[in-house]
């Protein structure tokens, strides 16, 4: 892998959605094939992310011109946020992210961290203080990221649908 100075997050263009598809697809196959509920049922789908495109909160890495991972970013806040069966880190504003991917063949390439440095420096740019995530209780690869990259575990969120997830919160 090069080094994260060849990375470069730009917001997704539709043109985007077939690679990002496959690798939503690759993700969804390992989740199932590691016995993972999240991200079945069809979820995420193309018009999630032509969605987000639309929302201005679809991100792609590249590296160089290969795609190498998605994120959706977002600066709105987040409704299921609201309660937590815990603390948040921040009262302030922040950036959410969801449906970070990343290849199969690049995991455990510390693209994710990568990605999350990126994303600090538009929030900082931005002037935002804090991000949050959340994630699938047996989803233990992002647990480890989000740890590795400075994120405290800070309780568990409901979504919409019922479903708990663990909730973390870098500040900035």
């Amino acid at each position: 892998m090069h080094n994260s100075t060849t990375y470069t997050l730009q917001p997704t263009v539709q043109s985007d959605i077939p690679e990002i598809m496959t690798i939503v697809n690759e993700a969804q196959a390992c989740f199932k094939n590691a016995g993972i509920e999240q991200w079945q049922n069809g979820y995420p789908n193309e018009a999630v992310f032509l969605n987000d495109i639309r929302n201005g909160h679809s991100f792609v890495v590249r590296d160089g011109n290969r795609l190498i991972a998605t994120i959706m970013i977002s600066f709105d806040g987040e409704p299921t946020y609201r309660e937590i069966a815990g603390e948040w880190v921040t009262a302030g504003a922040y950036a959410v992210l969801h449906r970070l991917a990343v290849p199969v063949a690049l995991k455990g390439n510390n693209i994710a961290g990568i990605i999350l440095e990126q994303v600090e420096e538009l929030c900082k740019h931005r002037g935002i203080g804090s991000i949050r995530i959340d994630t699938h209780e047996q989803n233990k690869a992002m647990q480890r990221v989000a740890e590795k990259s400075g994120f405290h575990y800070c309780g568990v969120i409901t979504l919409s649908d019922g479903s708990p997830r663990l909730a973390y919160e870098k500040k900035l």
